[in-house]
């Protein structure tokens, strides 16, 4: 957990700056838009479909309407939650990550060199899949919701699911090389689907959940890197655009 604490606080430390605000807000800004937009239009479709579906159905039919509509509605609002979230994170892994890993580079990881290759069609690739997984997973749990305290709890495991999955290769896809990639995913597999849960969580805290998405591809890069410079020793710097 040692790692995963040093991450989060670079993380927070980093928001000192006016630069990494600007990428935080974005993907933020376009999610509570898209939120308040499916809220408007779609919410009310979304409830109207479940409720002409098991359990509901079960549920009018012994009389408990009041409760197949909460529930209808806590699906419709996860439900909503979820596509807004998903889409933040394809944001800040496709557009805002990369610059994340810029700025970070030049400042904080100088003496990381960059021994891997810098794809961006393979981390496109290795977002989108991470997201069809992930909206799959969302679809086959939601019967397992109506049991008590699982509708809390899957959406905390696939959303820390899909934070590792999808930042943890982005972060260090230009650094590390495909040897070292592998060595730090299985070595590290706790502490980062750990990570992503931390992230998952603080993904429900008002306000703050809406800067979620960026602030976890920061937290990424963090452990990436400096989980990379251990693993070299200080052996590998880079200098003048070099590498020795």
């Amino acid at each position: 957990m040692g790692d995963v604490m040093l991450a989060l606080g670079r993380t927070f430390a980093n928001l000192r700056s006016g630069k990494i605000w600007l990428y935080v807000l974005t993907p933020a800004l376009i999610s509570l838009l898209l939120s308040i937009g499916l809220a408007i239009w779609a919410l009310g479709w979304v409830v109207q479909q479940m409720m002409d579906y098991p359990p509901m159905t079960l549920l009018v039919g012994w009389g408990l309407v009041w409760l197949a509509h909460i529930l209808a509605y806590l699906g419709g609002w996860m439900a909503i939650f979820a596509i807004a979230y998903l889409t933040a994170s394809l944001l800040a892994a496709i557009a805002i990550m990369p610059l994340m890993l810029k700025h970070l580079s030049a400042t904080e990881y100088r003496d990381v060199a960059a021994m891997g290759e810098d794809s961006f069609v393979v981390a496109a690739v290795n977002s989108v899949l991470a997201a069809i997984l992930f909206v799959v997973a969302w679809l086959l749990t939601i019967p397992l919701w109506l049991i008590p305290g699982f509708s809390l709890l899957i959406p905390l495991l696939l959303m820390g699911w899909l934070n590792r999955r999808t930042f943890a290769y982005d972060a260090l896809s230009l650094h590390a090389t495909a040897d070292e990639w592998r060595a730090l995913r299985k070595g590290h597999k706790a502490p980062l689907f750990m990570l992503g849960l931390t992230m998952a969580l603080l993904a429900h805290l008002p306000v703050i959940g809406l800067l979620v998405p960026a602030l976890a591809a920061l937290s990424f890069v963090h452990y990436g890197l400096e989980v990379l410079r251990r693993s070299r020793g200080g052996a590998l710097v880079t200098i003048e655009g070099g590498r020795v």
